[in-house]
């Protein structure tokens, strides 16, 4: 098992992409810490993993506040007894018209999709350096962090700056041995592009499911993306495979985007 015994903490573990990630690492090997608002699903994930024969801490998070971040990143290190990976998962989706944003809209994406990746790189970097330890961060941008998407606009603009965030990190850190990148999932069957699909239907007319079915038909793999593809490229981000990549925003998305 390539991350055995690594302690591995993720941001929106509590469903889709970010339970599909934390599941995968725990079946190579890892003890995963857990973030999320949710706590009962949290316990859930974490009883799955138990029963991979891998420890789980829980973490009830809420990653657009600082302290509450690197409070996450502590509690993973001393129940797990150590820290090496910090996955910055969680987000969420904002489907608007750019004329309709209003400033609560950026205000609310921004805290969660840009600050909370912010603090975890400041949290997992501070940890690291205290543990005189190289370590590795892994971000979740999108497709939609490198080609700006129709009405959703706003989400776009925060997945474009994971990424620069992400090469600027890579930078900062690569003398303290610790490497960042990210992983930029296409279309992807979750909670999250229910929503985008019932917005879109809401905004456009469309019938409902009409607008993922067309982005389905635009994948070139010709099927839609799972969160076990999501968490099959992480793993590698996760692994020693990794060492000498860093300040990459890697397409995971099937044949869509391409760079």
């Amino acid at each position: 098992m390539k991350l055995q015994n690594k302690v591995i903490l993720v941001t929106g573990a509590a469903q889709g992409i970010g339970r599909s990630v934390a599941l995968r690492l725990a079946k190579e090997g890892a003890n995963v810490g857990l973030a999320d608002l949710k706590k009962e699903q949290l316990e859930n994930v974490a009883q799955e993993i138990e029963q991979l024969g891998r420890k789980a801490a829980i973490c009830v998070t809420d990653i657009s506040d600082r302290n509450a971040v690197f409070a996450a990143v502590a509690h993973t290190e001393k129940t797990l007894g150590g820290f090496d990976v910090m996955i910055n998962n969680a987000g969420i989706a904002a489907v608007k018209p750019l004329a309709d944003v209003t400033p609560e809209d950026i205000d609310r994406i921004f805290k969660i999709n840009v600050n909370g990746v912010l603090w975890g790189i400041q949290a997992a970097s501070e940890k690291f350096k205290e543990r005189k330890q190289k370590g590795k961060i892994i971000n979740a941008s999108s497709i939609a962090g490198h080609d700006g998407m129709a009405i959703l606009g706003i989400y776009s603009a925060t997945k474009f700056a994971v990424r620069a965030i992400t090469q600027t990190a890579a930078k900062e850190y690569a003398s303290a041995g610790i490497t960042v990148n990210s992983y930029c999932p296409g279309i992807v069957g979750t909670d999250m592009w229910v929503e985008i699909d019932n917005r879109f239907s809401e905004i456009t007319g469309a019938p409902k499911g009409e607008t993922y079915q067309k982005m389905i038909d635009s994948i070139a793999l010709g099927r839609a993306q799972t969160p076990d593809d999501v968490a099959a490229l992480v793993s590698f981000l996760c692994s020693d495979d990794s060492d000498y990549i860093t300040g990459q925003s890697i397409i995971t998305d099937g044949g869509i985007v391409y760079r």
